[in-house]
């Protein structure tokens, strides 16, 4: 590079949008902006009770705006003239209806208000029954399975899923529905005018981990296949994508509107979007044998390895298996926990529920309850106490199960209760709980001859609780590394924009220039290995009573 360039990664999450400036020749962060989706946070158009979650668009339009603005607000005009492209992750799969312009429907006056015209965020599960047709359709023969690589069963929280269960509720709503569009397609395109069907270019990340997209059936699949699975997904394949994109081409030029809003330069390049998770593992310097665990609400794992390794297995009881969505080069195997830190949030509201009644009854405490909100659970992980045989155990499954083998129809459980249970000890047997969730997603790739060599953790719970860590550490029995950066997901997306703006040749060199380093490690305690060990055969168990439970319940 002839002169200093820079460049930004958007992080799409599911509060929050966060904004980072970096320094594109050696990865430094200069600056950051985030802010939260102000309709999301005063908690509209969800309802938890009914694992509905969405997020309207202009949550996404005016948070990233305010992001980027305020990522900028100190920069002297001579980086913003060298800022030379964005790059874009996002939660997924996160769907939205589209028109036949390529406007999300919440944008219309007409549909505004409308929950099904939205984002469908990847943690609602309300089309639980659809996943479980299209894993009928794809295992019963009249079909090939299309769940082939995506460990075998289709999810809820993924894109047909969810585009065909919204659609049959809202009959009225799926007469303008055209097409849909995964949340990480849909930004770079807003950002670059490319919104119509036509000129919207589609990430292989999305596509192939959500879409069932695969080279192998000449791309998505077949319309009798859909149109099985929905009678509102007549026609839809044609007027979806056959081409895919990795997140180091360009999915066009930033717009001259989108420009002036940002206060950036027309025609810098905008990279093609990804998920998050996958991002992070480039950000965080993963190669193959890496696993990467994304630990915040829920956490997503990345695990990559060469193609030519993989041959022809496909390995079962994933998030799916796809060439090119994190390094282009390497096939990534994605799982994960449908709640990690929502788990420690859920008991955080429990225990603090009759302190919320209390306050509104004597405004005077709100202040009091605020400052409490901020620190139970660090006072939760001080007086954590060592764990006995005879100590709660349980399973992470509030959200249901992502890896292995997803199934969204089951609960989470405490078992091993008695009088002398406390809050610390129910608490730590939560975080046990994430743990134990931890180790089987590692030992589903390990006992599928896929081996780990490094664990490495990214995210906010990564660096701001010991005792998460070093629990997982010793649960798993492996050194964990923790990286420097907090925002290796963001910096993941400026690791893609750099080099579709052609400052790096291709993503492995952009890669080893601008990837964070290791900050600290947890070691595994061998005495607590020990202990754990058998506290994993016993969250097994549980585990199993709690399946067959809900699968009980379910035939009723």
């Amino acid at each position: 590079m002839n002169k200093q360039q820079y460049v930004i990664g958007l992080d799409f999450g599911s509060d929050s949008v966060r904004a980072l400036l970096v320094n594109a020749s050696n990865g430094d962060e200069l600056c950051s902006g985030v802010s939260l989706y102000p309709r999301w946070n005063k908690g509209l158009y969800s309802q938890a009770d009914i694992a509905q979650f969405r997020h309207h668009p202009r949550d996404y339009i005016e948070a990233m705006t305010s992001a980027v603005q305020q990522a900028l607000a100190d920069c002297s005009p001579e980086i913003r003239q060298n800022i030379v492209g964005i790059g874009v992750d996002t939660t997924g799969s996160t769907p939205a209806p589209i028109n036949q312009d390529g406007e999300v429907l919440a944008l219309l006056d007409e549909h505004a208000d409308n929950p099904n015209a939205m984002f469908i965020l990847w943690k609602d599960h309300t089309s639980v029954s659809k996943a479980e047709l299209i894993n009928q359709l794809a295992h019963g023969g009249q079909f090939p399975d299309y769940t082939r690589y995506v460990g075998g069963i289709y999810s809820s929280e993924w894109f047909w899923a969810k585009a065909a269960w919204v659609s049959e509720q809202d009959p009225q709503l799926a007469e303008s529905i055209y097409s849909w569009v995964e949340l990480a397609d849909w930004i770079p395109a807003l950002l670059s005018g490319t919104t119509a069907p036509d000129t919207l270019r589609r990430g292989v990340c999305g596509a192939g981990h959500k879409a069932l997209w695969h080279e192998s059936w000449d791309g998505l699949p077949d319309q009798a296949f859909l149109s099985a699975i929905s009678p509102t997904l007549d026609g839809i394949r044609e007027r979806m994508f056959q081409q895919v994109y990795s997140a180091d081409q360009l999915a066009g030029r930033l717009s001259p509107e989108w420009a002036e809003k940002l206060g950036l330069n027309a025609d810098i390049a905008v990279a093609v979007g990804a998920f998050d998770c996958h991002m992070g593992a480039v950000g965080a310097g993963a190669g193959a044998h890496d696993l990467v665990k994304v630990m915040g609400t829920s956490t997503c794992d990345i695990l990559m390895v060469d193609p030519d390794e993989l041959g022809e297995r496909t390995i079962e009881g994933i998030c799916g298996q796809v060439l090119g969505s994190a390094m282009p080069e390497l096939v990534a195997l994605e799982a994960g926990q449908s709640a990690f830190g929502d788990l420690y949030a859920w008991y955080k509201r429990v225990l603090l529920w009759p302190l919320q009644q209390l306050a509104e009854q004597q405004p005077e405490l709100q202040a009091a309850l605020q400052d409490l909100d901020q620190q139970i659970i660090p006072m939760l992980s001080e007086h954590c106490q060592q764990q006995h045989a005879n100590s709660p155990v349980a399973v992470d499954w509030h959200n249901g199960r992502r890896t292995p083998f997803a199934n969204q129809r089951l609960t989470g459980n405490i078992s091993g209760l008695n009088l002398g249970s406390t809050a610390p000890m129910i608490f730590h047997s939560l975080v046990e709980a994430t743990a134990h969730g931890a180790k089987a997603i590692m030992d589903c790739f390990v006992n599928q001859q896929v081996p780990v060599k490094r664990v490495i953790a990214i995210g906010g719970i990564a660096k701001k609780s010991p005792l998460v860590m070093q629990t997982c550490a010793d649960v798993m029995d492996c050194e964990l590394l923790v990286m420097d950066s907090e925002q290796c997901c963001a910096l993941g997306a400026a690791i893609f924009a750099a080099v579709a703006a052609e400052v790096y040749p291709d993503t492995a060199s952009a890669q080893q220039a601008m990837a964070s380093a290791v900050h600290l490690s947890y070691q595994p305690n061998p005495e607590r290995v020990a202990f754990y060990r058998e506290r994993h055969q016993a969250y097994r168990q549980l585990g199993d009573c709690v399946e067959g439970l809900c699968a009980k319940q379910g035939d009723e």
